[in-house]
């Protein structure tokens, strides 16, 4: 099942912003969601660091998906509502690996912390992400 949800996310992710920053699905389960995103010239501001705007699509990407999982997705969809990041280490090169798993799961919102780090484990960015559960008819 887990490699079948990878392949779906990637397979959604395509011709949109988290294909552009090349954001790859690592691994997909109902209680986390894995992805990993290279650090190269598109993703860096101009000081030539990891830009934190990256960092927080990278979180929000990984949060959203995962709370999609959980929800009766016929009726719902999870979207970003609000988001924390907190930015503790600078990275100019290799790649980050996120990591979102669940706080909170209530019917009308869910609460989320994903963590990126480095190649060697090293915690880069900490965020809190909260999605918002809305009617797909909402929009």
């Amino acid at each position: 099942m887990a490699a079948n949800l990878k392949e779906l996310f990637q397979q959604m992710s395509e011709n949109t912003l988290i294909s552009h920053l090349q954001i790859e699905y690592v691994e997909v389960t109902p209680e986390y969601v894995i992805a990993k995103m290279p650090v190269q010239a598109i993703v860096r501001q101009p000081f030539g660091l990891l830009h934190g705007g990256a960092s927080v699509v990278l979180a929000e990407t990984l949060g959203s998906m995962l709370s999609s999982l959980v929800i009766d997705q016929s009726q719902f969809m999870a979207v970003g509502q609000r988001i924390d990041a907190h930015h503790l280490r600078a990275k100019r090169d290799g790649e980050v690996i996120a990591k979102a798993t669940f706080i909170k799961k209530g019917k009308t919102s869910h609460l989320l912390k994903i963590e990126i780090k480095d190649e060697e484990d090293r915690l880069i960015c900490y965020c809190h992400l909260t999605c918002a559960i809305i009617p797909k008819n909402y929009v």
